[in-house]
């Protein structure tokens, strides 16, 4: 029996989760439970919201005490059903879960098949929530794995610890504290949430053979806080061409280039700040529609810009003939140079720790000494993208050959100036 970490020993601060509206949302728990023990503040809090909730619980939990035969495992998972459904109504939710009946504390061997029934339930939703990948229970680790591996790419993927609280001490190194956020219940979130517990009668009481309850006092105190602790778990590799691809075939401007103000003051501003009136050689990876290298190609003697998406490329061609347009991808399509100016645009975050780190140095080469780069990304977390605006900013202001001339951050995007030294 592993020691249990002490709840005042779980004493952090976080950023409050991030209010923006969801749709539709997946919450996937490997026992009936889970989802109440550590999300349960957030799903009243979406419901409320008018969030379309669909629960997957993988397993009924008939083997929370090992020693029971087939017939007590049967009627356990037939009693833990009954539970989390009065369970939910005492939270207030509409909601009717998915039972999927997989074997309680063998979810490993079953993930395949796991993924292939979460992928179907995961199409079309827009927050994906789930346990944590790294819990010390097998079966979280499972089920949060699966989710992942489930989420389509334009969902927001969170996910919520139950285990690490007892079994885990704060400063292990595997914990993504970056990642956190909590998210704080109101008054009556916290009460409906404490009369869900106290449903789960065969969680809280000794076992049929006198075994210690799963849920004793101390455990129960690691979810009687007033906030609930969530880790952002965004997408390890570069987001999928196909993503932006299908954005495009949906709509001519999918990111309002032409028309909204955010986009228009951003370029206005990206513009105003390069240090040159003119450059010779400008290289634009991700130009879109080319609205940007329209504006672009007044400012040097030689424009090249590329996109992986083809519908965008060929726009961006037809847009800005007087530019050297084509179809690529960072950081295969980045010339060798020399380069008077890189501009990425809201492009860096959407890259995975090995094309970013690539893309970084393929562009500082290519630089020529006293030569610019300049970076714009919104900062709010892109769902499809492995970083936000500040870490790849921050990423490039460290850059051991990279000088910063100018910084802007306001409440949507940061702007940075660098020169090559």
């Amino acid at each position: 029996m592993r020691p249990f970490v002490p709840e005042d020993e779980w004493t952090r601060a976080f950023p409050d989760w991030p209010e923006q509206e969801f749709r539709r949302a997946l919450v996937v728990a490997a026992h009936p439970d889970d989802e109440t023990l550590g999300a349960s503040g957030l799903l009243q809090h979406l419901h409320a919201a008018g969030t379309e909730v669909t629960l997957v619980v993988a397993t009924d939990g008939e083997a929370a005490f090992p020693d029971s035969g087939a017939a007590e495992r049967a009627e356990l998972g037939r009693a833990r059903r009954g539970e989390l459904e009065r369970s939910l109504a005492a939270q207030g939710l509409d909601v009717e879960p998915i039972w999927l009946g997989l074997p309680d504390s063998g979810l490993t061997a079953h993930t395949g098949e796991l993924t292939g029934v979460l992928r179907e339930h995961a199409a079309g939703r827009d927050l994906c929530l789930l346990p944590w990948p790294g819990d010390p229970h097998p079966d979280h680790q499972a089920a949060g794995r699966a989710a992942l591996a489930a989420a389509p790419a334009s969902a927001h993927r969170w996910s919520y610890p139950i285990w690490m609280w007892h079994w885990r001490a704060p400063d292990a190194p595997d914990i993504p504290w970056q990642q956190a956020c909590s998210y704080r219940l109101t008054s009556a979130e916290r009460a409906a949430k404490a009369a869900a517990v106290g449903e789960f009668a065969t969680q809280l009481r000794p076992g049929p053979r006198g075994e210690d309850p799963i849920l004793p006092r101390e455990v129960l105190a690691h979810f009687d806080r007033p906030v609930e602790t969530f880790f952002r778990q965004p997408p390890e590799t570069s987001a999928p061409v196909e993503r932006f691809a299908a954005l495009y075939q949906d709509d001519t401007d999918p990111w309002q280039v032409e028309t909204s103000w955010y986009e228009r003051r951003k370029r206005s501003l990206l513009l105003g700040s390069l240090p040159r009136e003119r450059y010779g050689t400008v290289v634009e990876p991700g130009c879109g529609t080319g609205v940007l290298t329209r504006e672009l190609t007044g400012r040097c003697d030689r424009l090249i810009a590329f996109d992986p998406v083809p519908e965008a490329a060929e726009r961006a061609r037809a847009a800005v003939p007087g530019a050297e347009v084509h179809e690529g991808l960072v950081p295969h399509a980045l010339p060798s140079g020399p380069v008077d100016l890189f501009v990425y645009s809201e492009l860096l975050y959407y890259l995975g720790e090995a094309d970013l780190g690539k893309t970084i140095e393929a562009s500082v080469a290519a630089l020529r000494p006293g030569g610019d780069l300049v970076a714009v990304h919104w900062l709010p977390w892109a769902p499809e993208a492995p970083y936000d605006g500040t870490a790849v900013h921050e990423r490039l202001a460290g850059h051991p050959a990279l000088e910063t001339l100018v910084t802007h951050v306001d409440e949507q995007f940061r702007l940075d100036v660098l020169r090559r030294r």
